[in-house]
């Protein structure tokens, strides 16, 4: 028989934790990607962030190397290092690959698939819309960013939330679709139908690297 899973109303009284909240232009600018969105900052300022971006670099050694792709998906995905570190050995501990279960076990956190799902424009909207109690996991209100969905979860907005002009406004500017997620943008309401696999993550991640670095 099958473990209930725990009520997730009950979450709503943890303090949700800290995370960088400084300038995401110099974030960009440092890896050279536009990781939280399109971004014109790279086209203004092509060089890394300093005086100039003109100091001589020294070559990065592979430990270097690995740190900043592990960085560089926090940064992504937006969650701290405790987080992270527990989601990877979570993802060490499961059968097959663990820098892709990493990915999905990231995929699979509510805040990233409400952004997914287009109702919020990024991550960090997405994030503030479930701390503020919008949204729904199988009919019930659920305000941890990091909850894990599971294959068959239903993600809705909840019925006193559906009036806000911001969720409409924002399916209406989504198009994009993905293969694990399902959704009815009348209703405001997906469907988390089963972890992704790694073709279909689009983010320019090596994740193979964190997973030398976490090994070290």
């Amino acid at each position: 028989m099958a473990a209930a899973r725990p009520n997730a109303g009950a979450f709503k009284t943890i303090a949700p934790m800290a995370r960088y909240r400084g300038p995401k232009q110099k974030i960009v600018r440092r890896f050279k990607e536009p990781l939280f969105g399109p971004s014109k900052v790279l086209e203004r300022k092509p060089h890394p962030p300093g005086q100039h971006g003109k100091s001589r670099r020294r070559r990065e050694s592979e430990y270097a190397v690995q740190l900043k792709e592990k960085q560089k998906a926090k940064h992504i995905y937006g969650i701290l290092e405790r987080q992270f570190r527990n989601l990877f050995e979570k993802a060490a501990r499961k059968k097959g690959v663990t820098g892709e279960n990493l990915l999905r076990f990231l995929e699979a956190r509510l805040d990233n698939a409400v952004f997914r799902l287009g109702l919020g424009v990024t991550r960090r909207q997405a994030r503030q819309v479930v701390n503020h109690g919008h949204i729904l996991v199988n009919d019930q209100v659920v305000s941890i960013p990091s909850y894990q969905l599971r294959p068959g979860d239903i993600v809705a907005v909840r019925p006193k939330s559906r009036r806000l002009l911001l969720f409409h406004e924002n399916v209406r500017r989504s198009r994009r679709n993905y293969a694990w997620l399902e959704m009815d943008r009348k209703a405001l309401r997906g469907k988390f139908v089963d972890y992704p696999g790694r073709a279909d993550i689009p983010e320019n991640i090596k994740e193979q690297l964190i997973v030398e670095l976490y090994s070290k």
